[in-house]
């Protein structure tokens, strides 16, 4: 059993329960507008930029709740067809690059975030470099869960490997 496992079952209901309040809050905040505009003719300004963190926070916390689950995207159909060490060596390879592009974006977003934080969103007041923030904490997220896998896979094989040769013995 991985050391992450734990912290990592943690935070990823954190993140299903923030990225669920925010879908919610997203669907009432758009009913809400087109009420609004076309009953009142009285559409809200502040809509608009509540509405884009929202879709951030879903976007990038709901990427990293799929690379906890697996689920996304990758070419199964070539990786089914290689030998097992080769269906290994594909998943160490896609999870080392889900790490390199966490870092990545965590070092662009952190510089971003860096950048804007003095500035506002207007309307609404907040830092701008919050926009940032969320795929900060993404990043951070999406490395946490492809380091598990990574751990997870090498583990396996070491336990493979054990078996193999206990029964060759």
């Amino acid at each position: 059993m991985s050391f992450l496992k734990r912290p990592n079952d943690f935070l990823f209901r954190v993140l299903l329960v923030l990225a669920s309040f925010a879908l919610a809050a997203l669907c009432l905040l758009v009913i809400y507008s087109v009420v609004m505009r076309y009953v009142f003719a009285d559409a809200p300004d502040y809509v608009e930029p509540i509405a884009l963190l929202l879709v951030i926070l879903i976007a990038m916390f709901g990427a990293a709740l799929k690379v906890r689950e697996g689920g996304h995207i990758g070419l199964d159909s070539l990786v089914k067809k290689l030998p097992p060490k080769g269906q290994v060596a594909a998943t160490a390879i896609q999870h080392l690059c889900l790490i390199a592009f966490a870092v990545a974006v965590f070092v662009g977003c952190w510089e971003m975030a860096e950048t804007t934080m003095h500035d506002r969103i207007p309307i609404i007041g907040v830092p701008e470099g919050l926009r940032y923030c969320i795929p900060i904490v993404a990043s951070v997220c999406i490395a946490l869960f492809s380091l598990e896998h990574l751990l997870e896979l090498f583990a396996g094989k070491r336990r493979e490997q054990a078996l193999e040769l206990s029964v060759t013995e």
